[in-house]
């Protein structure tokens, strides 16, 4: 039955998977000696041609290659849409929230970094009104955080925004953290009325590996940053254990000492993994980086007609362009082709 359902969107997929760039065609963008020839290499490849074929040298600053990048990842999930069923379409609806909190922690950054640039997210608007009531040119022009949340009325991230500033968060990164532990925490929870029995399964592996892995960063940095309390910080955790046991996200958030902390880290599933490679002080982030990118190559080879065609491809799309966004800024600041190669990777 999965054949017959998924056979049609997994040769769409595998068709836009072959203009995926290569690791050779990274290392040949790495070797390139200055931005306009990383844009020009760009404007060669299928999956960026349209987006960079007019790009000018006044526009080769990091934002405005960020906002071609992004274009063409939404076109991508449009063709996917497009060419979607009706039970497909039910978990690219769910996967949307996804391009709304990552537009949402951009204009954050803005916001709480008090930038005096402007931002300008009105050429996305057009995609979001097919899938989203928020409004992007509002939140863009927004001139602190209390504008930001008041401009989030009446949308699921409102309260939860709300919240963290009556907590005293004031970096960015916290309130991001937070905003994906939210959409992940949704997802888990539509999922059940939304997709299959067999798509929950293969979800609950990518998911709920990224429900643990956001946990534990979160807990880490509100015992190194932050004087919240063991009842304050389980009231920001997603309710959710997948690979940690229930025992162990106790110990963790009751931990006395961050030496503590990375012992009981060391216990758990995740601690003892090939991949975790832990110290005195453990890069959960890059820990969450390297075991995501191995746990969707698994489920994508091991279900090809599931679900999980769908979300690897729009994982690795998303993963492609931080490499390129991370590529590009280090020929910018003139690293070297290794230098730049083992960044990129790390993404």
């Amino acid at each position: 039955m999965s054949l017959l359902t998924y056979s049609g969107i997994t040769t769409k997929v595998r068709a836009m998977e072959s203009h995926l760039i290569t690791d050779d065609q990274f290392r040949e963008m790495a070797a390139l000696e200055d931005v306009r020839s990383a844009a020009d290499y760009l404007k060669l490849l299928p999956a960026y041609a349209d987006f960079f074929a007019d790009l000018d040298d006044t526009k080769l600053h990091r934002g405005f290659i960020e906002q071609l990048l992004t274009q063409s990842e939404y076109r991508d999930f449009s063709k996917l849409y497009r060419f979607a069923n009706l039970a497909q379409r039910k978990f690219l609806d769910l996967y949307f929230m996804h391009y709304e909190i990552t537009l949402i922690k951009q204009a954050l950054r803005h916001v709480i970094g008090h930038r005096e640039t402007t931002l300008d997210l009105s050429m996305f608007q057009d995609f979001f009104d097919q899938h989203s009531t928020i409004d992007l040119v509002a939140l863009s022009q927004a001139e602190n955080l209390n504008d930001f949340i008041a401009h989030l009325a009446g949308s699921p991230y409102h309260d939860l925004l709300n919240r963290l500033s009556d907590n005293g968060l004031t970096v960015s990164f916290d309130y991001e953290m937070q905003l994906d532990l939210f959409y992940f925490k949704t997802l888990w929870r539509l999922k059940t009325k939304e997709l299959s029995k067999q798509d929950q399964r293969i979800l609950d592996q990518c998911f709920g590996c990224r429900l643990d892995l956001l946990n534990l960063q979160w807990i880490c940095r509100a015992k190194r940053f932050y004087s919240l309390s063991s009842s304050e910080i389980y009231a920001l955790l997603i309710p959710v254990n997948y690979r940690l046991r229930t025992a162990q996200v106790k110990q963790l958030v009751e931990a006395a000492t961050m030496d503590d902390f990375y012992t009981i880290l060391k216990s758990t599933a995740y601690g003892t993994l090939p991949d975790a490679q832990l110290n005195e002080t453990p890069d959960l982030k890059a820990l969450y980086q390297q075991l995501l990118y191995r746990i969707y190559q698994n489920t994508s080879r091991k279900h090809p007609y599931s679900i999980a065609a769908l979300d690897s491809y729009l994982y690795f799309k998303e993963v492609e362009m931080q490499r390129i966004i991370t590529t590009i800024e280090g020929i910018r600041y003139g690293l070297g082709a290794g230098e730049i190669i083992a960044l990129a990777a790390k993404q």
